[in-house]
């Protein structure tokens, strides 16, 4: 007897990163060089002592990490990522306007099933990120694609040209993935007044927030009195405190939406890790001159991304901030296919811009992603001179 399978999910393509892993697997690396896994956006270090040293402790010390916590999360994670947003951005931002999640992927699966059902549509800048696309096409809802231009920045007409009746929501992620960009202030800013004209929400993605190119805040929409009626901020620690492991995001949110979240989050995960919870708490009041650091070095890597990228003919830099540079690549070949060589031949694994983009889209054959945090500055320069060996 054959296996049964949800047709949406069947439908839905594999993991990406999965894929990327599977061609380490089936591929022979050239002698001499060493692997340059640039594929997936994650710390590669683990948390800085001081946040382990504590963590062990609360573990040997404290009971309750251990225990059922509340679905929403623990009341002074909330209270203390409320102020600290509201001293990032401005504006008002309460606990009753803030909860947890196993992730800033639960994050958006959450926020998305409150919604958004089968049949209707969420609207999302391209390139996408594509584990919301899949989460989208898991649940029967079309993701509609918005292309953008050259700089990889959306417009809002374009999205207002695409908004039906089965419209529920625009996703945006900025700094981005897989683009690297920045959404200036104005443009979210024009963004909510669409949303919020339609009757639908507005869903920022910003887990690459505390590597901001710009000082001060990224965006004003918390300024807003009325923020959380069209709003709706994710955000993940993951990358913050290298805490990918520990699986902890956030979504501020109206208090009524997120007491529709709960009902989601109470039958998949029932509550965030306690340790997850309590480092990214410890984080939140010791760790602050520490991300600074970690932000100017990512700051570092990313002049080098730009400076290498101005020095190799062929290619052309799309996009480069945060964690990720998005360039296009000179070679005849669509980019799986350049992606599976420069694996074979360079030693460098990148992921190909068809797995940010709709099926069909010539852009995507043109196009890499290459998540640069992952290599210090000497690693940077090896980069390059692999891919100018390469051409």
């Amino acid at each position: 007897m054959s296996l049964i399978l949800n047709p949406a999910f069947a439908r839905t393509f594999a993991p990406p990163v999965m894929e990327a892993r599977r061609w380490l697997s089936e591929t022979a690396l050239p002698e001499g060089l060493p692997l340059m896994n640039l594929s997936q956006a994650a710390p590669v270090d683990p948390p800085p002592a001081s946040l382990r040293q504590a963590m062990a402790r609360a573990m040997e010390q404290d009971p309750e990490v251990h225990l059922y916590g509340p679905v929403l999360g623990h009341a002074p994670l909330r209270e203390r990522l409320a102020a600290r947003i509201a001293a990032l951005y401005g504006g008002t931002v309460t606990a009753r306007q803030v909860a947890l999640t196993s992730g800033c992927n639960q994050a958006f699966c959450a926020t998305i099933a409150t919604l958004a059902g089968p049949g209707d549509a969420v609207i999302l800048a391209a390139p996408w990120y594509f584990n919301h696309v899949m989460w989208l096409s898991m649940s029967g809802i079309e993701a509609v694609a918005l292309p953008t231009g050259a700089d990889l920045l959306p417009d809002p007409d374009h999205a207002e040209a695409l908004i039906t009746p089965r419209t529920r929501a625009i996703t945006l992620v900025s700094p981005n993935n897989p683009g690297g960009v920045e959404y200036p202030p104005a443009l979210l800013a024009a963004f909510v007044d669409l949303a919020r004209r339609h009757g639908i929400a507005l869903i920022v993605d910003e887990t690459y927030r505390d590597f901001h190119t710009q000082d001060g805040p990224p965006h004003a929409l918390f300024t807003d009195p009325d923020w959380d009626e069209s709003f709706i901020h994710l955000y993940s620690f993951s990358k913050a405190y290298r805490l990918t492991g520990h699986r902890v995001g956030a979504i501020a949110a109206s208090p009524a939406r997120l007491a529709e979240i709960e009902k989601f989050l109470d039958t998949v995960t029932i509550c965030v890790s306690g340790p997850g919870q309590m480092a990214a708490l410890w984080g939140l009041e010791n760790l602050e001159d520490w991300l600074a650091g970690e932000r100017a070095e990512i700051l570092r890597r990313r002049a080098a991304m730009r400076e290498g990228f101005g020095q190799i003919d062929g290619w052309e830099l799309l996009g480069c901030g945060a964690y990720f540079a998005y360039a296009r690549h000179p070679y005849d070949a669509p980019s799986p296919e350049v992606a599976k060589r420069l694996l074979a031949k360079a030693g460098v694994l990148m992921l190909p811009g068809t797995m940010f983009r709709p099926d069909g889209d010539p852009e995507g054959a043109r196009e890499m992603r290459i998540a640069f945090a992952n290599a210090d500055l000497g690693q940077i320069g090896t980069l390059m001179e692999r891919l100018r060996a390469a051409l």
